[in-house]
């Protein structure tokens, strides 16, 4: 997908062009201003996997009811595969705590020919499953295949706050000017929930635009569990013969419970939505000199144009995700990172455009990259190519004691 011109995001997202073409200079700037300094840090929590601060009882319900859905074990009876990667959300998101990432890797595959790329979707592509709930449904990554990706496992913390960012702040982000050679692009998806076009935020390519849509995209492809979003099971490399023939469950499997209104995916929604961010933000932490030195550092090297260090909430019905600073370090924009790229094309992002990841809680969650490729945080920052690639090579040229002080502010993420 090519990238669009401000007016036309604006257009696509349904917001006035004229409004903002006309009244930006002056009122949204100026809402802008007021919304940010109304804005409060979010209340730190002692513990990963800890629910936010100021959640009411009934969030705080909610909260547990998707804990436990989150660490249930799905069964052939209840629709498990017939291919999957894991049983339970658990199984995957464990590290540092339940909700975090794991150094488990899920593969994609693709063809590139003389610049086409083809996901193979009717050979299983692009999400390879590596298990099957019988040998006989066992899939393999097809012949035709040119290209490979492996992918970590990312961490949930903090999604509900940055579901909570409004499309508009992350345009903005991509209307700033180019910083050497820096210059993302809002990833433009639809949100299967609401039918409309939206600024994807969640996934290694920004490929999902509210938590819903991010919880049935992975109970189909993770775990082969149909819902009301996603209704169609996965044919074992596309053999739909196969498909007949181990699947024998009705679709959709995630069926809506009466009495609460709520199927499994929107329990698990409630269980993102409500987790709280990683624990000692770097905003309320007592800088040592070298990392203060390292944040200097951070900001001159031009890290903090991706790694944007927070940014905003707007109003919320729920008084815990409402006008609240948000220090995840990223611009939740595409970048074209060059050879760091996947080579998949997904959602709205092409082969080499990856979305910034969040840095918060980086402290706790090697290894690192999509790939997991990078054991310390100096093997990731070496490896940055494309619009990174000169803040690479300036940090490459830092003196050993400047390397280790921005380490140091990194440590403190």
């Amino acid at each position: 997908m090519k990238a669009k011109s401000p007016l036309l995001l604006i257009a696509v997202l349904g917001f006035s062009a004229t409004t903002f073409a006309q009244d930006a200079p002056i009122k949204i700037q100026a809402q802008r201003h007021r919304a940010r300094a109304r804005a409060v840090p979010v209340s730190p929590v002692a513990n990963f996997g800890d629910p936010l601060p100021d959640l009411t009882a009934e969030q705080n319900a909610a909260f547990g009811a998707g804990l436990e859905e989150f660490q249930n074990a799905e069964t052939i009876e209840s629709g498990l595969g017939p291919t999957f990667n894991n049983a339970s959300c658990v199984a995957c998101h464990s590290n540092p705590g339940i909700g975090g990432s794991s150094a488990i890797t899920v593969s994609r595959f693709g063809r590139l020919v003389n610049g086409q790329y083809d996901s193979l979707a009717a050979l299983g592509g692009s999400l390879f499953q590596q298990n099957a709930i019988d040998m006989g449904a066992q899939e393999q990554i097809p012949k035709e295949a040119n290209v490979i990706a492996h992918r970590q496992t990312t961490p949930l913390f903090g999604l509900g706050l940055i579901e909570a960012i409004p499309d508009r702040e992350i345009l903005r982000n991509a209307q700033r000017t180019a910083i050497h050679g820096i210059k993302g692009r809002a990833a433009i998806v639809q949100d299967v929930v609401s039918g409309q076009m939206r600024v994807g935020k969640f996934g290694w390519k920004a490929q999902q635009a509210t938590l819903l849509a991010f919880a049935g995209d992975a109970y189909l492809n993770e775990m082969g569990i149909t819902n009301r979003f996603f209704p169609n099971e996965n044919a074992p490399n596309g053999d739909t013969a196969k498909l007949a023939q181990f699947d024998q469950v009705a679709d959709p499997e995630d069926q809506v419970d009466p009495d609460t209104g709520k199927s499994d995916i929107d329990v698990v929604a409630d269980f993102m939505r409500f987790l709280a961010p990683p624990p000692s933000s770097v905003l309320s932490a007592k800088l040592s000199p070298s990392a203060n030195n390292g944040r200097n550092l951070f900001h001159q090297l031009d890290c903090a144009v991706c790694h944007k260090p927070a940014m905003f909430t707007g109003a919320n019905p729920i008084a815990a995700l409402s006008s609240k600073q948000v220090p995840l370090f990223s611009d939740l924009l595409l970048h074209d990172m060059g050879t760091l790229g996947d080579g998949i094309v997904q959602g709205a992002a092409g082969p080499d455009e990856m979305r910034t990841a969040p840095l918060w809680g980086l402290r706790d969650s090697a290894p690192y990259l999509h790939d997991g490729r990078a054991t310390t945080v100096d093997d990731a920052i070496r490896m940055h190519d494309g619009e990174a690639a000169e803040s690479r090579d300036r940090y490459i040229q830092l003196t050993p004691q400047q390397k280790q002080q921005l380490l140091d502010y990194l440590d403190t993420l």
